[in-house]
């Protein structure tokens, strides 16, 4: 061993203690050994100083072996122990291990090979305990560490469970309350646009221009505040899972021509052309007209809302088998890339201000994106801040009924893909806008 190590040697016997000092140095063990003759010498030796080994005699003049061997063990002095004895009974033997002796020697067998592989045994058994103690006082460190993490993450959890919780009761009492209040207004409203309307019969007598002109004002200030009624009632169904699409066949190219003859006095007020083009080679489609009417007619006011000067182009055309491409161009404001990800929140609108320019709920594009995420559709947006958008939304020809409460049977529609179509065919999953 090239390590000069501390032993303790605890023996009563001159010639015994000799006789092992002799066998140590014959064997070439580097050493700076100590020698005391009773227990109460060895306790006060260890409580004072460190050894990396002791031999002990079992046979002591004030105590044996084995009772020196539980004191030092209780004292939690940890070292590794060699008892030397004369006597060879094996019961000594289990009774010395049991207490925490290393290892067992006779006295007879003392010899320096014996003796120094001895050493070298046990300081490796002793050695390695340590390594082992070590490593499950790091395990179990450890694992109360993950124990106290796992019981924080718990805690966590339910805080987050609880507060999801509460989030969705607002929720359900936000839709409740703006159902309510939506349904509850729309009745007088529709009182107040109805008898505007009678008003301005030439049945109902005449009026000056300043009366036709105030109750004008009444019955458009009405009727866009319908709209916004309409908008929130249709926001709180579709929040709550309340609004379900009602199919049928009707003609798409009637639609949206009628949805531009409508809109297109707002156009010319802001000299705006808007131009239709049309290149579906059969109009007829399976799906929801009042809604496919509402996405258009929303898009369409966008447009006119945020361009003031220049055209608005509508292009209708096929893409595929059973898809269908409605797209709606501009030449107005544009939107910044970095609100392209939030145009289609809820109240969401580029301009928060309480003094912005454009008004409206900021409900349009979100109830557009949740109406054609049911079509099982997908909305592209390409758009240049100062240089105009184009949102072109893609629908199938023939939507499903499966999964619904109507009938499964669908109509067959004739269809004719356009293969020279000037939008790519594209899958459900490319993105939702571009910039």
């Amino acid at each position: 061993m090239e390590e000069t190590l501390s032993i303790l040697l605890v023996d009563d016997d001159a010639e015994d203690r000799m006789a092992v000092r002799r066998a140590l140095t014959k064997a070439g063990v580097r050493m700076e050994l100590s020698e005391v003759e009773d227990c109460e010498s060895a306790m006060a030796a260890l409580n004072n100083n460190s050894y990396d080994c002791i031999f002990l005699d079992y046979r002591l003049p004030d105590e044996d072996g084995l009772t020196l061997i539980q004191r030092i063990r209780k004292a939690k002095i940890k070292v590794p122990l060699v008892v030397l004895t004369s006597q060879g009974d094996e019961q000594i033997a289990v009774e010395l291990m049991k207490a925490g002796a290393t290892d067992y020697l006779s006295k007879s067998r003392v010899s320096s090979e014996i003796l120094a592989q001895v050493l070298r045994n046990a300081i490796r058994v002793y050695r390695a305990e340590i390594q082992i103690a070590l490593a499950d006082r790091q395990i179990r460190e450890t694992n109360e560490k993950l124990i106290r993490k796992n019981y924080e993450l718990e805690k966590q959890r339910q805080q987050i469970q609880l507060q999801n919780l509460k989030l969705l009761e607002a929720s359900r009492l936000k839709t409740q309350f703006l159902a309510r209040i939506s349904h509850e207004l729309r009745t007088p409203l529709n009182a107040i646009i109805g008898f505007s309307q009678l008003l301005l019969r030439p049945k109902s007598g005449e009026l000056t221009l300043g009366q036709k002109d105030m109750v004008q004002r009444i019955l458009n200030n009405g009727k866009n505040l319908l709209v916004l009624l309409n908008e929130v009632l249709d926001f709180s169904n579709l929040e709550a899972g309340h609004l379900e699409l009602k199919p049928g066949i009707f003609d798409l190219s009637k639609i949206v021509n009628a949805t531009v003859a409508e809109m297109r006095s707002l156009a010319e007020a802001k000299k705006l052309m808007v131009l239709v083009q049309n290149q579906l080679q059969n109009p007829m489609v399976f799906n929801d007209s009042v809604r496919v009417r509402q996405i258009v007619t929303n898009l369409l006011s966008n447009a006119i809302k945020f361009t003031e000067y220049g055209c608005i182009w509508i292009d209708i055309k096929e893409i595929g088998q059973n898809q269908i491409a409605i797209a709606i161009r501009d030449t107005g404001i544009g939107i910044a890339a970095e609100d392209l990800s939030h145009i289609f929140e809820a109240f969401q609108q580029v301009d928060q201000s309480t003094t912005r320019k454009y008004p409206g709920t900021g409900l349009g594009l979100a109830i557009i994106d949740s109406l054609v995420q049911m079509m099982d559709g997908k909305i592209i947006i390409e758009s240049k801040l100062g240089h105009g958008s184009m949102f072109r939304i893609e629908i199938p020809r023939q939507i499903s009924l499966l999964n619904k409460d109507e009938n499964p049977t669908e109509p067959r529609l004739n269809n004719q893909d356009n293969q020279n179509s000037e939008y790519p065919q594209q899958s459900k999953t490319s993105l939702r806008y571009q910039n």
